[in-house]
Formats: structure tokens, C-alpha cells, sequence
């Protein structure tokens, strides 16, 4: 079973191109609700084999959990699927791009169901781990004093900014997960994220710390 779990949903006779996904979806009465039902199958699929991916590194989700997860993570991407369906080109199999939201969705689920019940953690606790790790890593006076810098312009952020980027890039606590403990969104966090970022790069710039250019950034 364990290897079944580890591979992608196969492709189905519905997916031919015989079948127009679209103009079903679309359609009224009994075959709009059969079209939407065969939809919901195969996001449960995907979203049954992320999340049996993803179990194998979190032993916390049992089986109970993990198909419990899965219909959520399936619902919610075939909300998402009809939402977007003017936005399909058909540029892919309709099933390659309704599999990505079924995918995400899962993996929000996972990483939420992971979260649960945790607090998000404390700055001192971030910058005590990140003292620590550069003690043993032996780092020397000239790192230490690009640490010291980073966390007084880290201090000078606004509260938001200072407090997503604590919490994402020192506490790797997932944007999803924020996202829905501060009541906003994944968007929204994410160009606090940016802005703090490119904040501090300038900041440590012109106190003539050499930096990167941040073009990791997406």
C-alpha cells in the first residue's frame, strides 16, 4: 500500500480528448453534476498521494487523519478548479492543471495540521537559535558584529513587517499557517515579507555590510 501512496494518480479515460472538461463542468442538470462529481474523484487522488507523500516525514498523520485531510484538501481544490475555469487555455491536460490545486491544497492541509495547537514562536527564541548556530559554526568578530546590525534593523521594522519576517524566515513558520492565526492573507503577508526584506538589505547596506540582492525572492 505504502508504495501505491508514493505514486502520482494515473491518467483516466475521462481525460481524452474526446471529452471536453470544460463544456461539462459547465453543463446543467445531470451531467454537470456527474462532471463535477468525476472531478472531485480525481482531486481526491491527487490530494490522497501528496499527502501519503508528505506522511511519510510526519508520523503524526495516521490514517484516520490523513483521508480527512484529503477530502478537505478536495473540496476546497474543486471550489478552486470551478473558480478558475475561465482561466483554463487549455495549454495542459485539463487534469495536469485541476492535479496542482488539488496538490496545494493538500499540502496546506498537511502543513496546518502539523501547526495545530502550536504556538508561533517568540523572537528571543529565533535569535537565540540563530546566536547558537553561529557559535558553532565558529563564526568570527565580523559576522558577529553583521548579526548585531541585523537584529537593530530587524527592531526598527513596523510590528507587522518585524513580525512576519520573524516568524517566516527565523521560525519557519509556513505563510498559510500565519496567515490564518493573524487573520489575513498569503498575498498580503507575503509583501510584508518583501518590503521587510528589501528594508533591510538597504539598511544594512548603507551601514556598509555587503548583502545579497534578495532575487530568490518570488
Amino acid at each position: 500500500m505504502a508504495t501505491a501512496l508514493m505514486t502520482p494518480p494515473a491518467p483516466t479515460p475521462a481525460d481524452s480528448p474526446a471529452r471536453d472538461w470544460v463544456a461539462r463542468l459547465r453543463a446543467d442538470g445531470a451531467e454537470g453534476q456527474a462532471a463535477v462529481a468525476d472531478l472531485h474523484a480525481l482531486l481526491l487522488k491527487a490530494a490522497r498521494f501528496e499527502i501519503g507523500r508528505r506522511a511519510v516525514q510526519d508520523p503524526s498523520l495516521r490514517g484516520g487523519d490523513r483521508e480527512d485531510l484529503a477530502q478537505q484538501a478536495a473540496d476546497d481544490a474543486l471550489m478552486a478548479v470551478l473558480a478558475e475555469l475561465d482561466q483554463f487555455r487549455g495549454e495542459s491536460r485539463f487534469t495536469t492543471w485541476a492535479y496542482k490545486f488539488a496538490l496545494l491544497e493538500a499540502a496546506v492541509k498537511v502543513r496546518r495540521r502539523t501547526w495545530q495547537g502550536r504556538e508561533i514562536p517568540l523572537e528571543d527564541e529565533a535569535w537565540r537559535a540563530l546566536a547558537d548556530a553561529g557559535a558553532s559554526a565558529g563564526r568570527g568578530a565580523e559576522d558577529a558584529e553583521l548579526f548585531a546590525a541585523l537584529r537593530e534593523e530587524i527592531e526598527r521594522l513596523g510590528p507587522r513587517r518585524r513580525e512576519v519576517l520573524v516568524a517566516v524566515a527565523l521560525n519557519g513558520v509556513p505563510i498559510d499557517v500565519l496567515a490564518e492565526r493573524l487573520g489575513s492573507t498569503r498575498g498580503a503577508l507575503y509583501k510584508n515579507l518583501h518590503d521587510a526584506r528589501r528594508a533591510l538589505r538597504e539598511a544594512l547596506a548603507e551601514r556598509g555590510f555587503r548583502v545579497g540582492s534578495g532575487e530568490e525572492e518570488r
